[in-house]
């Protein structure tokens, strides 16, 4: 209704630069520095994102006034004034650093898989973060072209961290260029003001000031003294962020715990030969290969249940019983040391377990297994074994309070009925925290894992 009765008073009153016409002046202005995106319709109509459309037809101005008639074909001034804030608005995107877990705040930017002027489809990464953790991918928001890159590679970045600049279109990417330049070239004229008043702010006494903190750059130089000199075939490499924590943690696991190993060897010839008898037959049902490390995740989820307090952990004064059996397994990637969970290890069979390791082991090496499936964890099964290891001390995975470290199969001769025999020996150990577990509890574990897996007839009769 305002709107109508200021188009009667302008069209009543005739005069040139109308009420009307400068309100709409003033308005065009304020929307030309807005960041709104503006259109014009083929019926006359001006939009503008997030308000309600108002119609402009049958509306006359005079000539002085420097708006022509809006048809139904829309204006050419109008057309004019929208085209800039289409172009600004809505042929870039911005990619920007994805939310990394509710225990990850921050992360480094590892390296760009793409570069600039490179094109891109949507969901397609383009950098990676290294975190505490794992590695994550950074997806371009939509298909175009790289226009440039915000951070550069080695700074640290946190979720909502822009990262580049991406252009739908590479036509409007190469016309954004130009007006930009074309409007840092028309304010030329205002620094020579600003270059009067510099003089005077120099011609204060500040030369006299850079006197005083000459003296500091003397303990700078002084503080990069230690730092060793270089020698020849040397390199000094930063450790990645996965490297920094799990040495963090490993020591803190060292100073904290009251760590102690015991050891025992296991005959793994039942074990061997009910994996040839059946490998088959498991494979052709389960479409898995039966391995050693599902008999072993068995053993130590009985031998758990037998003794709770190898599954427990201190929490301050007190001690924390766990009623499930969450067990993570250790796994050695290019990039370090991760240790993925298998939930409800106590309640899957041999195919469920041997499906979930193979599934974790091959994230764990491609670097796509998320926060999620690294969390947690009640005990942890280390195979070193698998990389020719024959006897070992591992350390605590913290909070756990206990780890149980496999290793090489080695043909030794044992005597078995009074006569001696090779025998296929592996050597296991427990390391465990003394201040909640005492050895008594740790010799028993160690035992049952030892019995069901040289006798694995022992799962079926619950014995």
């Amino acid at each position: 209704m305002m709107l109508r009765s200021v188009i009667r008073r302008a069209a009543t009153k005739g005069s040139s630069p109308s009420l009307f016409g400068k309100s709409l002046q003033s308005s065009s202005r304020v929307a030309a520095s807005s960041p709104s995106l503006l259109t014009g319709s083929d019926t006359g109509t001006l939009l503008h994102r997030g308000t309600h459309a108002h119609s402009f037809h049958n509306l006359a101005f005079s000539g002085n006034s420097g708006f022509s008639r809006l048809s139904s074909s829309g204006s050419s001034t109008l057309q004019r004034w929208v085209k800039p804030f289409s172009s600004e608005s809505g042929d870039t995107v911005e990619a920007v650093v994805p939310h990394m877990g509710e225990s990850i705040t921050d992360g480094t930017l590892a390296n760009f898989l793409k570069k600039p002027g490179e094109r891109v489809e949507a969901d397609e990464a383009i950098a990676q973060i290294e975190t505490d953790k794992v590695t994550i991918d950074i997806a371009s928001p939509a298909s175009g072209v790289i226009q440039e890159f915000l951070v550069k590679e080695g700074d640290t970045v946190e979720p909502g961290t822009k990262v580049a600049i991406i252009s739908k279109s590479e036509a409007v990417s190469h016309d954004a260029p130009s007006q930009k330049v074309a409007e840092t070239s028309e304010p030329k004229p205002s620094p020579p003001a600003e270059d009067k008043p510099k003089p005077k702010v120099e011609s204060a006494p500040v030369a006299d000031k850079p006197k005083a903190p000459s003296s500091p750059p003397p303990p700078k130089q002084s503080a990069k003294e230690p730092q060793l000199p270089p020698k020849e075939r040397e390199r000094r490499v930063p450790m990645t962020r996965l490297r920094k924590r799990v040495a963090t943690r490993l020591k803190d696991s060292q100073n904290t715990f009251a760590l102690l190993t015991t050891f025992n060897e296991v005959d793994m010839t039942n074990l061997m030969k009910l994996r040839s008898q059946y490998k088959d037959a498991f494979y052709e049902k389960h479409g898995v290969k039966l391995g050693l490390m599902s008999g072993f995740i068995k053993a130590a989820v009985s031998a758990l249940q037998h003794q709770p307090v190898v599954n427990a952990v201190i929490d301050g004064d007190d001690i924390i019983y766990r009623d499930y059996v969450d067990i993570s397994i250790a796994v050695g990637t290019s990039k370090g040391l991760v240790v993925p969970v298998i939930r409800g290890a106590d309640k899957m069979n041999f195919a469920e377990i041997e499906k979930t390791i193979n599934s974790l082991a091959k994230k764990a090496n491609e670097g796509t297994i998320s926060i999620d499936e690294m969390a947690g964890g009640s005990f942890t099964v280390s195979n070193g074994g698998v990389y020719g290891s024959l006897i070992s001390t591992p350390i605590i995975n913290p909070p756990q309070s206990a780890i149980l470290g496999m290793h090489s199969i080695v043909s030794r001769p044992m005597v078995v009925g009074g006569s001696v025999v090779p025998r296929p020996m592996m050597y296991v150990a427990l390391t465990y925290d003394h201040r909640l577990i005492d050895g008594r509890e740790a010799v028993y574990f160690l035992r049952r894992v030892k019995d069901v897996v040289e006798d694995p007839q022992r799962l079926l009769l619950d014995i």
